[in-house]
């Protein structure tokens, strides 16, 4: 265990210092990450909706079942059926009881989508951020690496947005991925 661990914290120094040689693809690394954590909340937020949905209809079915014992219990008192009266009040209690868990799981449900959908709020937020920074690291980290060619081919290199152009999104990523099949060779 003792050499997977070493071998575990060396890769993480290694990657570690290569992100801080490469901040922009730290950033978008941390972009990568926030766009995951949009999209699980996302998906949570479908499931407290539909964990909500659920227990609206449960608590109708419940109120439903309430309704017709309480009109069994009005029609076994009225012909004077004790006997079953009683165990039928007892029967709308415990759904009545039942009624109210539910209500209180649905309330839980709303609130858990409110905080969830605030969650996705300052995600959103955070991501934009992150996007604007990425944008401005790619932007500096191709004027530094590019300024001094001094070729004029024709192209201007800055007159496209980096952040939308796919040619720069599939070199960045064959670059990484180069980068990090170096590293582990060197390991």
């Amino acid at each position: 265990m003792n050499i997977f661990e070493n071998f575990s914290q060396f890769l993480e120094t290694q990657l570690e210092e290569f992100l801080r040689k490469n901040p922009h693809l730290e950033l978008q690394a941390l972009l990568e990450q926030l766009r995951e954590q949009e999209k699980e909340t996302l998906k949570l937020i479908i499931e407290l909706e539909k964990q909500k949905k659920r227990l609206e209809n449960d608590i109708l079915n419940v109120a439903q079942d309430i309704q017709r014992w309480h009109r069994r219990i009005a029609k076994a008192i009225a012909v004077g059926r004790l006997d079953l009266a009683k165990p039928a009040q007892q029967r709308e209690a415990a759904l009545l009881r039942q009624g109210n868990q539910l209500w209180g799981q649905m309330q839980g449900a709303k609130q858990q989508i409110i905080k969830t959908k605030e969650l996705l709020r300052q995600i959103q937020k955070r991501k934009q951020e992150v996007q604007t920074q990425v944008t401005q690291a790619q932007s500096a980290y191709t004027k530094e690496n590019y300024s001094n060619i001094g070729w004029n081919q024709g192209v201007n290199y800055y007159s496209y947005n980096k952040a939308t152009d796919p040619l720069e999104a599939e070199f960045q990523k064959w670059e990484l991925d180069d980068e990090l099949d170096r590293l582990k060779e060197n390991l």
